[in-house]
């Protein structure tokens, strides 16, 4: 079975231009299949306090009234997407950006309204993801076009309607469906080492984690805020196929291939 890299690039990284251009170098350089899946919340964020919107957030998930879903598709499908395709022609790799609706390569469903801790949370203009959300057909023929498809957090849900969608949710579900065909890793790349008992001490890195341990590790305040959804989507793709998932530093990079990089996820 031929091997596939799928990659989740997020955090502040992608608001640092020298971050951006030595990772997308060190992305070109993988060998073999591969699949970028970005983010951009900052910038988005940005965009929003600008224009007067407030951003919302609950438990690391981004509310998405439809000024948001407006903001989010020009950052995300537009100048952050558009932006790293360049960069990644230029460095010679032949990516293609895309959001789900493009080939109809992620469709998602709008996420319905939730009681947590007895209050109702409209999460408006979100999309959710299942099995049969990634079309594996498509993904596969660009990359047996020798193609990198570049995926946005905007998918769609068949009905001409635009939705807002975790990034890190998409990569694991790109990765599990992926999985079918390929022998599937799953890289989540961000400006830390990887998930660390002390976010001021890099040396704190805890370099494995059991998905029996992840409950632990929330009640403990180890894991919080945008790491809770990351790792949740992470233990999700290893139990369900993915021959590998790891979290780290994404100009460590070069390190994924000798067993050093980040933290990795177990079952």
């Amino acid at each position: 079975m031929k091997q596939l890299t799928i990659i989740k690039i997020g955090g502040n990284v992608i608001d640092n231009s020298e971050s951006l251009h030595k990772f997308l170098l060190d992305f070109t350089a993988l060998e073999g299949n591969k699949i970028l899946v970005h983010g951009g919340g900052k910038i988005a964020t940005e965009l929003s306090e600008s224009l007067g919107v407030e951003a919302k957030m609950v438990d690391g998930r981004r509310i998405t009234d439809i000024e948001t879903l407006r903001i989010v598709t020009m950052v995300y499908a537009g100048l952050i997407n558009k932006n790293m395709v360049a960069q990644l022609q230029a460095k010679g790799s032949n990516a293609i950006g895309l959001s789900g609706a493009d080939g109809n390569v992620i469709k998602a469903k709008k996420r319905p309204l939730k009681t947590v801790a007895g209050s109702t949370i409209d999460y408006g203009y979100v999309g959710d993801l299942d099995e049969t959300s990634v079309s594996v057909a498509a993904l596969d023929s660009l990359l047996k076009a020798n193609m990198v498809p570049v995926l946005c957090a905007i998918t769609h849900d068949g009905d001409a309607q635009l939705l807002n969608t975790n990034a890190d949710t998409i990569a694991s579900a790109v990765a599990v469906a992926m999985s079918a065909l390929y022998e599937t890793r799953l890289v989540y790349c961000f400006e830390k080492k990887g998930v660390l008992k002390d976010l001021n001490d890099e040396g704190s890195i805890i370099r494995e984690i059991k998905d029996s341990a992840f409950e632990n590790l929330q009640a403990d305040g180890i894991v919080a805020g945008g790491m809770i959804p990351k790792l949740h989507n992470a233990f999700e793709a290893i139990n369900k196929g993915v021959s590998a998932v790891y979290i780290g530093k994404a100009d460590e990079l070069q390190e994924l291939n000798s067993g050093t990089f980040g933290t990795k996820m177990l079952k």
